[in-house]
């Protein structure tokens, strides 16, 4: 009977015991949800101008060329278009891991590669993303890791070695418009896109988690806003037509079905490439052109889309 009587206390014990772990590890998790959200301002004051926070806590900062003057045969080419630098960081735990691409003219590409890698920032990927255009621009992409000021900084002075603005455009006065029937593009994609600076811009993630090298080896996640949301932007013409471009991003046995669909529609494939080094999966990123009726576009872009495992 004594003996009984001991079990039944000492689980007692343990139940309140149990429960007061419980209680605290959800009071420490309550604190910790409630603590403030990184200050982002020093790293926008280095770059050179600031950025905004994402969905999905990313600290990203966009660099358009609004200098440059580009066509692609007789259609001028809006920065939303095609011609946005961007810079985005994402913090984690003894670290911060920063990823970019950055809209280059030819003979701004070497000083600015070389100052980047005087600054710790590795080079990912260089290459075009549209064709016969003018005047040629090229694209780099990279990557770092470290203290968030100084890869921005790094950033900041390789950048200052190209044209590349640190202004921010003005806000226009009005509510933006185009001519473009965006509920009907939005109907066709199936997802919702926004209006941005004369370009309407769809972001789509894949459904899968992507990843900064070996996924069984302390692999860091790589979030959407980093560059890894397929990308769909409609510039409109004039008379029912727009110009589109963009990138898909696909897994090796997705490409060849969405060039297949992209061709079928009258869509360029004008590039296929990998951005990073060691991501995983494995991604490659397929840009297009075309310019040509709207209704006829969008169709073929949501054949591509279809072709991938996008998230809705």
């Amino acid at each position: 009977m004594k003996c009984k009587t001991f079990i039944l206390r000492v689980g007692k014990r343990i139940s309140v015991l149990s429960l007061s772990i419980v209680g605290a590890f959800f009071l420490g998790w309550s604190s910790h949800a409630q603590q403030p959200s990184f200050d982002w301002t020093p790293i926008g004051a280095a770059l050179g101008k600031p950025g905004t926070v994402q969905p999905d806590g990313v600290y990203k900062i966009s660099l358009p060329r609004n200098d440059l003057q580009v066509k692609v045969g007789d259609v001028q080419i809006k920065p939303a278009l095609a011609l946005g630098s961007w810079v985005a960081f994402r913090k984690m735990a003894a670290q911060t891991m920063v990823m970019g691409d950055l809209v280059l003219t030819e003979d701004e590409v070497a000083p600015v590669m070389g100052k980047l890698q005087d600054g710790g920032i590795e080079i990912t990927a260089l290459h075009n993303h549209v064709l016969n255009e003018s005047p040629r621009i090229m694209y780099m992409h990279i990557n770092g890791h470290g203290d968030a000021v100084k890869l921005a900084q790094s950033i900041h002075a390789a950048l200052v070695l190209s044209k590349t603005p640190f202004t921010a455009a003005p806000s226009p006065s009005q509510p933006q418009q185009l001519d473009l029937n965006t509920k009907q593009l939005d109907q066709i994609l199936g997802r919702t896109g926004k209006i941005n600076n004369g370009v309407y811009q769809f972001a789509i993630p894949r459904a899968e988690k992507i990843v900064e090298g070996d996924m069984n080896h302390g692999a860091e996640p790589i979030p959407s806003s980093m560059g890894l949301a397929t990308a769909i932007n409609f510039q409109p013409t004039g008379v029912g037509r727009v110009a589109i471009t963009g990138d898909f991003v696909l897994l090796a046995n997705e490409v060849n079905p969405v060039i297949t669909a992209l061709r079928t529609s009258g869509i360029a494939v004008t590039a296929l490439h990998s951005h990073m080094l060691d991501e995983s999966p494995h991604l490659f990123f397929m840009h297009f052109w075309a310019n040509d009726d709207t209704l006829k576009l969008a169709q073929g872009l949501r054949s591509a889309l279809d072709r991938t495992n996008s998230s809705k």
